[in-house]
């Protein structure tokens, strides 16, 4: 009896000391993660660099998403909550509706509102349009993404629309109608609302859909591994933050190499098999991307003369808020808040760039620019750096005239072919190595390779780019500052999932928000692609790049009236 009673208390001594061991390693565990949550979740502001020197090359084994975690002030968190209340799209009642009941363009029509009416240039024409599903029911709620223009294809005249969603099934379209003579009118579904249910889930739950890769290498052996604002799964990662802005990148760690070992940085690819069997019907080219919307009885109406006069001689200020803020005629784009000069000859823009330095900062619809400019004239030739096609950096230079154009891409997101990592430099970083005068020249896009990330990540790129705009401008304010917009492309089935309109339109929202009331000048690619008769491009054709650069010439010398 004596011994099983012993037994007992040994098997409860033991059973004491085990308990007493679990809990010191669970504590010793639970201090660890601590740590590893700090280190892999810390923000790095300009007020931190001296703290984070070493993250370069530090390896952490902590996911991080940037975008959740930055440390805002209340002004910051309150622009961005309002600039995610400005840009929030109307729902559909039930997240789940069959595709027979989606908004189908073929069913749906438009009709212009007074069509027997008289009217002239200046007047307001409205467009009512009346969507249906595929059942030829008509829709009850709202939240599909149109695009309408006028148009007159002999005169080669043509502008955007306004449009205004009524949340009930139809929407209204305000045209101003700038010139003489018959006008058409023409509207488009991009997406139905149910599309952009799907795109709107995609870009808050899948912003690795489009994966990025870096090189490491050490002598003869190499590695790649996949990079991007946020990995997913606890293997090691190596952090990239940008130590000035805080720009979070990572990249998991090569198995046998060391971080500061990386090469290079490269697009990796897109992910497949996003959409279920019913959302895919969401998104066929021929059936509810980018279809155009016919009317019910006339399309166009009869403008006359009211002592028609170019739009350029209007002499209201710069209004970012106009709109339509031009349009064309004769295939010239003329602009109705600023007066436009045509730079028609290579002398004239050698007159204009003389003895100035022009950066140009963004992505490959900026890069065009640089290709015209150099291709355009003759004295600008450009400066071999060895760098890689259509990648950069780029240079082209005019001895006699004293002119130095350059080119250089953003940081990452960006995705290019091949960049090599010391050409990664952020357009803040760049600004702030700027000193700036009366013949500097500052042109920056940035938005196409921001499209598959949830919108805070492209509010906190603008954030440091305007605080660095500023900052310019404050140490020298004869600096010119040009914003060139988003444009509107070509879309298919897998490029809406990536790229859409729809998600370029929200961040050129935000975009515009966040750069008015500073002394910065925009060239509006949006309306100048959507306006043109030619098919949309994500790298417009030379004839819409050649009005972007008469926009932009005419900021930098402008006309004296």
């Amino acid at each position: 009896m004596w011994r099983d009673s012993f037994r007992l208390q040994i098997f409860c001594l033991l059973m004491a000391v085990l308990a007493i061991v679990v809990l010191v390693h669970n504590f010793f565990q639970l201090e660890h993660l601590d740590d590893d949550t700090v280190s892999g979740s810390n923000w790095i502001t300009e007020n931190d660099v001296q703290h984070s020197l070493s993250q370069t090359t530090k390896t952490t084994r902590k996911p991080y998403c940037g975008y959740k975690q930055q440390t805002l002030s209340k002004t910051e968190q309150a622009e961005q909550e309002s600039l995610l209340a400005a840009i929030q799209w109307p729902k559909p009642p039930n997240s789940k509706l069959a595709f027979l009941q989606s908004t189908d363009p073929a069913h749906s029509d438009f009709v212009i509102v007074k069509p027997s009416g008289s009217f002239k240039v200046g007047d307001e024409l409205e467009v009512l349009v009346r969507m249906k599903d595929f059942q030829g029911k008509p829709k009850q709620y709202g939240g599909d993404y149109l695009q309408a223009r006028i148009h007159s294809p002999l005169l080669k005249a043509g502008a955007t629309g306004r449009i205004v969603d009524c949340n009930n099934g139809f929407y209204k379209v305000f045209f101003t109608l700038l010139w003489p003579g018959e006008v058409k009118i023409s509207v488009s579904l991009v997406h139905p609302s149910e599309a952009i249910q799907v795109l709107l889930r995609l870009r808050e739950e899948r912003p690795d859909r489009v994966y990025f890769k870096s090189s490491f290498r050490s002598g003869r052996y190499s590695e790649t591994t996949e990079c991007n604002v946020c990995l997913p799964g606890d293997l090691p990662v190596c952090n990239f933050t940008d130590l000035y802005t805080g720009e979070p990148w990572f990249c998991y760690k090569p198995r046998k190499l060391s971080c500061a070992s990386r090469i290079n940085h490269a697009k990796g690819g897109y992910l497949k098999g996003l959409l279920t069997q019913e959302e895919s019907l969401f998104f066929q080219s021929d059936v509810n991307i980018k279809r155009p919307i016919l009317s019910s009885g006339p399309n166009s109406v009869i403008v006359k003369p009211d002592v028609f006069t170019d739009s350029s001689s209007m002499d209201r200020p710069e209004d970012h808020t106009v709109s339509p803020s031009g349009y064309y005629y004769e295939d010239e784009w003329r602009s109705r808040t600023h007066w436009i000069h045509r730079f028609n000859t290579s002398d004239d823009i050698t007159k204009c760039l003389q003895g100035k330095v022009i950066h140009l900062f963004g992505d490959s619809t900026i890069r065009q620019w640089f290709e015209y400019l150099t291709a355009f004239v003759p004295d600008l030739v450009e400066f071999n750096l060895g760098s890689p096609k259509n990648v950069g950096p780029f240079m082209s230079v005019d001895l006699k005239h004293n002119i130095l154009l350059k080119f250089r891409c953003h940081g990452p997101p960006i995705r290019f072919s091949t960049v090599f990592s010391s050409e990664l430099h952020y357009i803040a970083n760049e600004l702030n190595g700027i000193v700036g005068g009366r013949n500097t020249v500052v042109a920056i896009t940035i938005w196409s390779h921001f499209s598959t990330f949830p919108v805070e990540v492209y509010i906190r790129r603008l954030r440091n780019i305007r605080r660095s705009i500023i900052q310019l401008l404050d140490r020298s304010p004869k600096t010119v500052i040009v914003i060139r917009t988003a444009n509107v492309q070509a879309l298919g089935p897998e490029v809406s999932l990536f790229n859409s309109d729809w998600y370029s339109f929200q961040l050129d929202s935000v975009m515009r928000k966040m750069f008015s009331g500073i002394a910065v000048h925009f060239v509006d690619a949006w309306e100048m692609s959507l306006a043109h008769y030619l098919p949309h491009n994500l790298h417009p054709e030379e004839v819409i790049v050649r009005n972007q650069i008469d926009a932009f010439l005419s900021y930098v010398c402008p006309l004296q009236t």
